[in-house]
């Protein structure tokens, strides 16, 4: 399936675009004890979603974050933040489901869950 997300700026009832989403997946290599890797990044769109960031790659079961930077797009609507980027850590058990993970967010606090 895939992984997705959106972003809602709540404080202004509307979707936050033009923001850089990344994608690391984590690797246990068993040798160093695993490291994160980049599997993809793109910006949010119109309506606040991103939904092509694991690109060519097979989703597995595993542990992946979304990382949001916040910061730019607070400067750009000029907004005083004290968030620069958040990062947004999940598991993921079953690679056949389709896990969406929104953010919602102001300037001064955020909460996510799990979507459809």
């Amino acid at each position: 399936m895939g992984i997705s997300t959106h972003i809602l700026d709540i404080s202004l009832g509307k979707p936050a675009n033009n923001v850089q989403v990344k994608l690391w997946q984590f690797r246990d290599d068993n040798a160093s004890g695993g490291s994160w890797r980049l599997l993809g990044e793109d910006y949010t769109d119109v309506d606040g979603r991103c939904k092509t960031l694991l690109g060519e790659n097979q989703l597995i079961a595993t542990q992946y974050k979304l990382a949001f930077t916040v910061g730019v797009y607070f400067y750009d609507i000029q907004v005083e933040s004290i968030y620069s980027t958040i990062e947004i850590a999940f598991t993921v058990a079953d690679p056949t489901q389709h896990y969406h993970i929104p953010l919602l967010l102001t300037a001064n606090g955020y909460t996510t869950y799990r979507g459809s």
